[in-house]
């Protein structure tokens, strides 16, 4: 799984906030820059004005140094923290004009993440029970990929791949365009140096009979790794985990709930995805009041 604070992601975030604060501030904060004067400093305090997981405030730290070092953050309740409505978690304090300036796009980063990080948590409480584990998907907001990730797992969540690059998923439509899940496994197989882990995606129990033959223990063992159990409903779930016997682990994914997901983990799977902890953020409330 890719950790999206993997120094390869570094400049993805770097540039993600460079063009949040250009597109945010543009020429100048003419507001900002006419009633505030250069020497003027301020502090501030972030409050949580609802009940939830905060994340993102080292990308807020990083916002502030991208526009001005004399910024200071100080964390009173570090990133993955549950809190509840009312509490100040962190303060900033430094010049007045940098503050403002980028309060917008501080919030906007830390309210995304926050919500990301507050909806992976129910999910992967709702799941406690049992040995499956949440993970993301690459339903992501274009450009912000690295920081949604992140977001899941500050949340508790896993990362599944990062992109088409770092791990191979063969899915319905290559199947279909190759002809066959063997000939498509053989492929990726012949055609990457890397060797990356192969997960196929099946959709019916015959078709995960035929995966089973591909990977460790198989009798045409090619080296499937993972096998994505797509929109099975709970009783096909609970046959494919008979059928594979732990011979390779499974993923469950499609119209998973915060409702069913106790339920889809419960069948004795080992992963299930979701998409809707990215595509469908709720951001958390979070405001920044200044002090003086």
């Amino acid at each position: 799984m890719s950790d999206p604070r993997d120094s390869r992601f570094t400049p993805l975030i770097t540039e993600a906030i460079r063009r949040a604060l250009e597109e945010d501030i543009g020429e100048g904060d003419v507001t900002t820059l006419c009633t505030i004067p250069p020497q003027a400093r301020s502090s501030g305090h972030f409050l949580a004005k609802e009940s939830g997981v905060i994340a993102g405030l080292e990308v807020v730290r990083q916002v502030y140094a991208q526009l001005d070092p004399r910024l200071e953050l100080e964390v009173l309740f570090p990133d993955g923290s549950a809190l509840e409505a009312g509490t100040v978690f962190a303060r900033v304090q430094g010049p007045c004009q940098a503050l403002l300036m980028g309060e917008r796009t501080a919030l906007n980063f830390m309210q995304r993440m926050s919500g990301i990080a507050t909806q992976t948590r129910r999910f992967v409480q709702a799941v406690a029970h049992t040995k499956a584990r949440i993970l993301d998907t690459r339903k992501t907001a274009p450009g912000l990929r690295a920081l949604d990730k992140w977001a899941v797992r500050i949340g508790g969540g896993v990362n599944h791949r990062f992109g088409l690059w770092d791990e191979v998923l063969i899915k319905d439509n290559h199947i279909a365009a190759v002809g066959s899940l063997r000939e498509a496994v053989r492929r990726v197989r012949e055609g990457d140096p890397q060797q990356r882990p192969i997960t196929v995606e099946v959709r019916t129990l015959e078709e995960l009979r035929e995966a089973l033959e591909l990977s460790p223990g198989g009798r045409q063992y090619s080296g499937v790794s993972r096998i994505l159990l797509d929109n099975m409903d709970l009783e096909q779930l609970r046959q494919a985990v008979a059928i594979s016997a732990g011979r390779v682990p499974l993923e469950a994914s499609g119209n998973v709930t915060l409702e069913n997901v106790a339920q889809v983990a419960e069948t004795g799977v080992d992963f299930i995805s979701v998409g809707a902890l990215t595509h469908s953020v709720k951001a958390l409330d979070i405001s920044l009041d200044l002090e003086s």
